[in-house]
């Protein structure tokens, strides 16, 4: 039998054996358009009429990556919820899977990973694991008393109660004084029921801004460091919604979309500027977060 008989034979021969196959091929190719034509519908937590510009930049990040993959993945649609939720409603909802909520973004802990799928790439590029404190103006000498961790336990931090954050506070023997929304902690700040209010590096220059009627200043001589990576977050059994995000996410990075649109927001630049400050007094507390910057 000449070669070319021989090789004609062993295809017409894999086709009839391994028929099921090809045709298991030919259905996966299909389903594959049929999603990647079907449009994507994704419901964001509410999306109120923030005071500060930074609170943009999430739902701006989300759909950058979503467009990212929109040739390889199909349509989409991104909407918000019209409830209001506590962390812990949202979280709950998520959880849930009932798509009432497809997606959050949060700071990570063990139990939201357990409980959650996380994206696994820090979208305020690890700002969240730097804190400086809003004080009140003249409590400022004060704070260039302290030297170490055990100076500030002579001091109360704000924290809210649902947040990881204060988890972390406590494990580190800081005292703390707590509140079930994020909104009261500056007005209990001015009142001084406590005395300092760690924020991210992306978001205290806004909120000090927003409150500086109030009294309230940063402080000019510390700074908290543990890992608090913010991930997207989404339902377990949402794997294929993770992938999407997580790859077009990717690709922003590598065209540099990421970085620019990062940039465009001025309080995550001048974080990013204040991480090169070597004068502030770096304080690194203990996590046993899943993970690092």
């Amino acid at each position: 039998m000449r070669i070319s008989q021989l090789i004609f034979s062993l295809l017409i021969g894999g086709l009839i054996v391994g028929g099921s196959s090809a045709q298991e091929s030919s259905a996966s190719v299909e389903a594959t358009k049929h999603q990647a034509t079907q449009k994507l519908y994704v419901v964001t937590p509410p999306f109120e009429k923030p005071l500060l510009p930074h609170s943009q930049y999430f739902p701006q990040l989300l759909e950058l990556a979503l467009q990212k993959t929109r040739a390889t993945d199909g349509d989409f649609e991104l909407t918000h919820s019209d409830e209001s939720y506590t962390s812990n409603r949202l979280m709950a909802e998520l959880i849930r899977g009932e798509n009432a909520i497809n997606i959050i973004w949060t700071s990570t802990s063990k139990t939201r990973e357990q409980q959650l799928l996380p994206i696994k790439i820090s979208i305020v590029r690890g700002l969240n694991s730097y804190r400086v404190f809003l004080i009140r103006k003249e409590d400022q000498e004060k704070f260039h008393t302290i030297h170490n961790l055990a100076d500030l336990r002579k001091f109360h931090a704000g924290q809210g109660a649902q947040w990881p954050d204060s988890v972390v506070m406590q494990s580190n023997n800081l005292p703390l004084v707590t509140a079930a929304r994020a909104d009261l902690l500056f007005d209990m700040l001015v009142s001084k029921r406590f005395d300092y209010f760690p924020r991210g590096l992306y978001e205290v220059w806004g909120e000090q801004q927003l409150n500086a009627g109030k009294g309230l200043i940063i402080e000019d001589s510390l700074m908290f460091h543990y890992p608090a990576p913010i991930y997207f977050f989404v339902n377990k059994k949402d794997t294929a919604l993770a992938d999407r995000i997580e790859r077009g996410l990717r690709i922003a990075m590598q065209d540099g979309s990421f970085d620019s649109l990062f940039f465009s927001f001025p309080s995550f630049k001048r974080g990013y500027e204040e991480l090169q400050n070597s004068l502030r007094t770096r304080l690194q507390l203990t996590t046993d977060f899943p993970t690092q910057d």
